[in-house]
């Protein structure tokens, strides 16, 4: 096993006593009539397969809320083999079989999202490790800590946490600009960015002219959007040679079947939530008396 990366997110215990509620209602019926709740027990969840951890403290935390002290897990971020271990507790069997699914639930969505994230971005760096990878916040409401910790834990960054966070205009806001957006942009950005000298600014393009334009109107960070790798290569150039401290991101339709192409082509970081969706990771649960 080896650590692929640190990750902290911070989870409030709120959150986490939500899960539990959600899928414990009252009480656990079935280990009510086998009268069982009350023996000490052993539980481990382990993976079936070549996994990354991811949110395997929360689960600790889990536990230990339900008063089990006895707890060894592996740290988002490490590679597991088959059989191996994330977590291992013994306790009481009450505490283990109400964290027991909602702890499985979790460990196979976000394992599964941080082997992807790992896989992608160990091939593009294989082409060029200079390329970051960014994942957005295109996923279902209510998994965003889950999404950005399972991201981080397989060394990908969050492009962006909110719309609080970062200055990223599409053309659904020039859209409401008068003349096409660009003038207006070029104005607004002059009279308010000395308020946001912290911010890059990032605006969205689809072609070489608008790129050229939200530069000009003071763009930062040049966001590609659908424009496929063997176009960009050349826009890149051509824009990096204009303006050699400008950033530029591709987004949109971007997957482990075409990501290298995009890592090959000039930009410096990949835009995607692909990462989101796929098969869970497949973590096994066995209980045994303590």
């Amino acid at each position: 096993m080896n650590a692929q990366t640190t990750t902290h997110v911070l989870f409030g215990t709120d959150e986490l006593d939500g899960w539990l509620h959600e899928d414990i209602g009252y009480f656990d019926l079935t280990s009510a009539v086998l009268e069982i709740g009350d023996r000490p027990a052993r539980i481990a969840w382990k993976a079936r397969g070549s996994v990354v951890a991811a949110c395997t403290e929360e689960i600790v935390r889990l536990l230990a809320q339900r008063q089990v002290v006895q707890i060894r897990h592996a740290a988002s971020g490490t590679v597991l083999q088959a059989g191996d271990a994330l977590i291992e507790a013994e306790g009481p069997a009450q505490a283990l079989l109400d964290v027991w699914k909602v702890g499985q639930n979790l460990l196979e969505y976000a394992c599964g999202v941080a082997t992807r994230t790992h896989e992608l971005v160990r091939a593009i760096h294989a082409v060029d490790p200079r390329v970051g990878v960014l994942t957005t916040r295109k996923h279902p409401p209510g998994l965003r800590r889950v999404a950005i910790k399972a991201t981080r834990a397989g060394g990908a960054w969050p492009h962006r946490l909110g719309l609080s966070e970062t200055v990223v205009v599409f053309p659904q806001h020039r859209a409401l600009l008068p003349e096409g957006g660009w003038a207006s942009i070029r104005e607004t950005l002059t009279r308010n960015a000395p308020g946001l000298a912290e911010k890059k600014i990032v605006i969205e393009a689809a072609t070489l002219e608008e790129a050229e334009l939200a530069v000009q109107a003071g763009a930062d960070v040049i966001q590609f959007d659908k424009v496929m790798p063997e176009q960009l290569a050349p826009w890149c150039t051509h824009l990096r040679n204009r303006w050699p401290h400008l950033k530029i991101l591709a987004a949109g339709g971007i997957r482990h079947d075409n990501a290298t192409g995009y890592a090959a082509s000039g930009v410096d970081a990949l835009v995607t939530s692909s990462l989101y969706y796929g098969a869970p990771a497949d973590i096994g649960v066995t209980l045994t008396p303590g």
